[in-house]
């Protein structure tokens, strides 16, 4: 495992990398970063994911998305008629997003894909927590966007099974 981002060799031209790759290693760099400054320090080669799940914890608060609380007057409602003084967080999709894209840079950094913390039951079972908080806390329900695509296919043919 290395402890950090292991990129290709120097050519002299190399070829631009992509959004995401560059969003990817930013993302792994990030997380070495808030090892390094944990108390005690973790390696990159020994964290485990409750060391995954304090990261995501941690960032709630750089978060940009209104969680109403529950004795807020406003939870449940997707849009409050005033402000209020409930909590910032990472929204459910930046999360998951950011899973996704930790878990690749595990296994390119030479982590085993078989013991990849990032794809763990716990951090799973965390991520549905927060979807479900979310969506409860400002009514606006997670539409599984597959079942979308199917109930539309199926309107427009009457013969495929609902």
């Amino acid at each position: 495992m290395n402890d950090s981002w292991s990129g290709q060799s120097s050519n002299i031209n190399p070829a631009p990398i992509s959004r995401y790759e560059a969003q990817k290693r930013r993302d792994w760099n990030t997380f070495g970063q808030y090892l390094k400054n944990h108390r005690p320090p973790v390696s990159l080669s020994e964290f485990n994911c409750s060391h995954v799940v304090e990261f995501m914890r941690y960032l709630d608060q750089f978060g940009k998305t209104k969680v109403h609380m529950h004795g807020c007057p406003f939870f449940g409602q997707p849009e409050p008629p005033a402000p209020c003084t409930c909590p910032l967080r990472q929204a459910w999709g930046s999360l998951d997003a950011l899973i996704g894209r930790l878990r690749a840079a595990y296994d390119e950094n030479g982590g085993s894909p078989e013991s990849n913390p990032f794809g763990n039951g716990a951090i799973r079972v965390y991520l549905r927590e927060v979807k479900d908080c979310q969506s409860k806390a400002r009514g606006i329900p997670f539409n599984n966007k597959k079942k979308k695509k199917r109930r539309k296919l199926n309107e427009s043919n009457p013969e495929l099974p609902a």
